[in-house]
C-alpha cells in the first residue's frame, strides 16, 4: 500500500525535483511549456498506433517504470513493453548550441595547509568545508536559484567572501590558461540540447571527418568525463538532465535478431532526431530519442559498461552537488537495483568476476578481452560500492544489499588475490607444477609456465606490479591495460599496497606507458601472427594503433584521479604536461598511434569530446584535489575483516565440506 501511494505521489506531480532547468523534469509549480509524448513504433519503422499523454509523469522522471512491488525479488518493470519506443517532444529542432554562458566558477584553488592522507580523506577543515559547501548548494537551489547563472553568481559570492568552507584559496581569479579555454570552448560547443535543456555531449565533432559513422551520438561511457567536468564546474544539469534520459531508456525494448537482453542494461549511445509531426502542417516537427543498445552498433557489441558508469556517475552528482534526492527517487532506486539485478544473476562461472565478451567495454572490437576483463571487474566492484551507498534501507533491499556484500568480498579477494603479478609473482608462476587435483593446489587455474613470455621477463621492472589484463583456466592475459589498473586503485579494488605499486610501475615505465602522449590503453601490442589470429586482422586495430597500444588522452582524469587518492598528484601533474605539449595543436584527437605515441592516430577523430573533457578534469582536479572525493571509495572496515578472514582460511590450505559451505555477511 505505501508503494502505491509512493507512485501516486510521484505520479501526480508532488515528488521532489531539485537542480533542474530542463522543463521536462521541471517541478510541479513550473509552466511545463513542452508536451512529451510516448510513441509506439514497430522496429523503428511502424507509426503511432496509441500515444500516451504523460507530462506529469515524466515531469517527475518516472518515465516508463512501473512497478508490482518496489524491492521485490521478482520486480518486473515494464514488462508488458512489446515495441520500441522512442520519447518525444515537441520544441525546438536538436541541435549543438555554441556558446552556453560560463558557469563563471573560474580555478579551482588548493590550499596548501590541507591534504589528502593515504586513503584519499581529506584532512583538516577540507571535509567539514565540502559538507558546508554541499548543504549551501543545497539550500539556495531550493530557495529558487533554478538557472545556472543565478547559482554559479552566488557561489562565486561565497567563494570571494570565504563562506564556502575552507577548501578553496579566497585569492583574486588568475587568467584561465589558454587551452583550457579552447578547451571549455570546444566542450560547450559539442554540447546536445533536447527540449531546449542540455542532456549530453557528442562523441566528436570534427569538421574534417566525411565519415561521421555514430560519432554524433550521445554515447554513456564518451560523457563521463563531460559530466565530471561540468560538475567539478558547477554546472549541474546538463549531468541531471543525462541520468534522467537514459533511465527512462533503460526499460525501452531492447531486440536483435528476435532476442532481448536483460531489462537493465543501459543504451552505449542515443541520438536526438528532428522528426516530422503527422498531420496537415508540413513544417511542424518534434525531438525523439533514438537509443542504441548495441544491435546497430559494429560488431553488435553489448555495452555492458554502460550501466556500470551511470551509478559511478549518478553518485558523484549526489557528492558534487548535495541533491540527494536525486538518488532517493522511485525510478532512479529502480534503475540502480535492475542494473544490479542483472550483474549479480546467477549463472554458470565457478568465479565472482564478470563473464563477457570480447568488446564490452571501452575497448568495443575484439582485441582477446572476451572473459574477466579487468576494467569490466574494476568498474562492477565500483559500482558495486556506489550502489550500496545510495540504495535506500528497506524490507525489499535486504536480499539484494545482502547478494551484493557478498559478492564484493569475494570480488575484491579473487582480483587481489588472483590477478596481482610483479617480479616474485612472476618467478612463482615460472615455477608452477600443472595437472594438480586438489582443494589446496597451489596452481589452482593449471597455468602452463610457458606462458610467460619473454618480452615480460625483460619487462617487469625489480619495483612495482600491476594487475593482470584477464584470468581464465589455462590462461593468463599479462598485458598492462590502463583503464583497468588505474581504476582498481580509484575504487579501492586494489589494495593500498597494491595502488602504490601500479603507480610505481608507471613511472618505472613511463618511457613506455606515457612516452609522447598519454596514456597507453594496453601495453604491448599484439603483434604479427598474434594479431592476426586474435584480432581477425583488424585494420583499424593494427599494431600500436587505436585498441591495440594505441595512447588515449581521455585516461588522464582517471590517472589524476588514482594519483590524488594515493597523495601522489605529481605523477599526474607531469602526465598532463606532458600532453599539454601537443594535444592542442593536435586538435584535441582521438587517439596516437607508434610505440611512442608520435603520430595521430590514422583513423583517428578530431576534436574529440573525451579527449578534450579528459584533460579538463585533469586540470580541475589537480588546482582543487578535495573535489576528488566524488569519484574515489575507500575500503569498507567491514570488507577488509571478512577480506582478512579468506585469506586465514581459503589460499593454500585444505578445506573441510564445513569451511567450504562458509558464507561471510558484511
Amino acid at each position: 500500500m505505501a508503494t502505491s501511494d509512493a507512485i501516486l505521489q510521484v505520479l501526480s506531480g508532488a515528488g521532489p525535483c531539485v537542480f533542474s532547468s530542463n522543463p521536462c523534469f521541471r517541478s510541479s509549480d513550473l509552466t511545463f511549456s513542452s508536451k512529451l509524448h510516448i510513441k509506439c513504433v514497430k522496429k523503428r519503422a511502424s507509426r503511432c498506433t496509441k500515444m500516451f499523454k504523460c507530462s506529469n509523469v515524466l515531469q517527475n522522471g518516472i518515465g516508463n517504470h512501473w512497478f508490482k512491488g518496489l524491492g521485490d525479488r521478482d520486480l518486473s518493470v515494464n514488462a508488458t513493453i512489446k515495441k520500441l519506443h522512442l520519447l518525444r517532444c515537441k520544441g525546438p529542432q536538436a541541435e549543438r548550441v555554441s556558446g552556453v554562458t560560463d558557469g563563471g566558477n573560474g580555478a579551482w584553488f588548493v590550499d596548501g595547509a590541507k591534504s589528502l592522507n593515504l586513503n584519499g580523506v581529506v584532512t583538516g577543515e577540507q571535509t567539514d568545508g565540502f559538507r558546508v559547501r554541499d548543504a549551501q548548494q543545497l539550500t539556495r537551489e531550493k530557495e529558487g536559484f533554478a538557472s545556472n547563472g543565478a547559482l554559479n553568481q552566488e557561489k562565486e559570492h561565497l567563494e570571494t567572501n570565504g563562506a564556502v568552507g575552507t577548501g578553496r584559496d579566497a585569492s583574486p581569479k588568475v587568467s584561465v590558461d589558454p587551452i583550457e579555454e579552447e578547451a571549455w570552448e570546444l566542450l560547450r560547443d559539442s554540447m546536445v540540447y533536447y527540449c531546449g535543456s542540455p542532456i549530453g555531449t557528442i562523441a566528436a565533432n570534427d569538421p574534417t571527418s566525411s565519415s561521421v559513422l555514430n560519432y554524433d551520438q550521445v554515447f554513456i561511457r564518451d560523457f563521463i568525463p563531460s559530466g565530471i567536468a561540468f560538475l567539478l564546474k558547477g554546472e549541474y544539469d546538463i549531468v541531471r538532465n543525462f541520468l534522467l534520459h537514459t533511465l527512462q531508456l533503460q526499460s525501452w525494448e531492447k531486440t536483435m535478431d528476435c532476442h532481448s537482453p536483460g531489462q537493465g542494461l543501459m543504451p552505449a549511445s542515443f541520438k536526438v532526431r528532428t522528426v516530422r509531426l503527422d498531420g496537415d502542417d508540413d513544417s511542424a516537427t518534434e525531438e525523439v530519442l533514438d537509443p542504441d543498445f548495441g544491435e546497430a552498433a559494429i560488431g553488435r557489441v553489448a555495452p555492458v559498461d554502460s550501466g556500470l558508469w551511470w551509478i559511478i556517475l549518478l553518485r558523484a552528482y549526489g557528492k558534487c552537488s548535495g541533491d540527494l534526492s536525486l538518488q532517493g527517487r522511485i525510478d532512479v532506486q529502480t534503475g540502480i537495483k535492475m542494473i544490479l539485478r542483472l550483474c549479480l544473476a546467477d549463472g554458470f562461472d565457478m568465479f565472482p568476476t564478470l563473464l563477457v565478451t570480447d568488446g564490452s567495454c571501452m575497448i568495443d572490437r575484439r582485441m582477446g578481452i572476451h572473459g574477466h576483463p579487468l576494467e569490466i571487474q574494476a568498474l562492477f566492484y565500483s559500482a558495486l560500492l556506489c550502489a550500496r551507498e545510495m540504495l535506500a534501507p528497506e524490507d525489499g533491499s535486504a536480499d539484494l544489499i545482502r547478494a551484493l556484500n557478498n559478492r564484493l568480498v569475494a570480488l575484491s579477494f579473487h582480483i587481489r588475490e588472483y590477478y596481482w603479478i610483479d617480479l616474485r609473482k612472476l618467478n612463482e608462476i615460472y615455477r608452477y607444477k600443472t595437472e594438480e587435483y586438489s582443494y589446496d593446489a597451489v596452481n589452482k587455474f593449471n597455468i602452463y609456465p610457458d606462458q610467460v613470455s619473454p618480452w615480460l621477463v625483460e619487462w617487469m621492472p625489480n619495483q612495482g606490479g600491476y594487475l593482470i589484463g584477464n584470468l581464465q583456466p589455462a590462461h593468463m592475459d599479462f598485458r598492462f591495460f590502463s583503464l583497468g589498473n588505474i581504476w582498481s586503485i580509484v575504487s579501492g579494488l586494489a589494495t593500498r599496497d597494491q595502488s602504490n605499486a601500479i603507480l610505481d610501475f608507471i613511472e618505472a615505465k613511463w618511457s613506455d606507458l606515457i612516452a609522447d602522449m598519454p596514456l597507453k590503453i594496453c601495453y604491448p601490442a599484439l603483434e604479427g601472427q598474434e594479431w592476426q589470429i586474435i584480432t581477425g586482422s583488424d585494420p583499424k586495430n593494427t599494431p600500436w594503433s587505436y585498441h591495440n597500444g594505441g595512447s588515449w588522452p581521455t585516461l588522464l582524469w582517471q590517472l589524476t584521479a588514482a594519483c590524488i587518492k594515493m597523495n601522489r598528484p605529481e605523477i599526474a601533474a607531469r602526465a598532463v604536461e606532458v600532453a599539454e605539449k601537443r594535444i592542442s595543436r593536435d586538435k584535441w584527437p582521438e587517439y596516437y598511434d607508434t610505440k611512442k605515441a608520435r603520430f595521430i592516430g590514422k583513423q583517428a577523430h578530431l576534436f574529440q569530446t573525451w579527449s578534450i573533457a579528459g584533460y579538463l578534469v585533469a586540470k580541475l582536479l589537480l588546482a582543487d584535489p578535495s573535489a576528488a572525493r566524488m569519484l574515489v571509495t575507500d575500503e569498507d572496515p567491514e570488507l577488509v575483516s571478512a577480506f582478512s578472514c579468506m585469506i586465514g582460511t581459503n589460499p593454500r590450505r585444505k578445506r573441510g565440506q564445513k569451511n567450504s559451505k562458509k558464507a561471510f555477511m558484511v
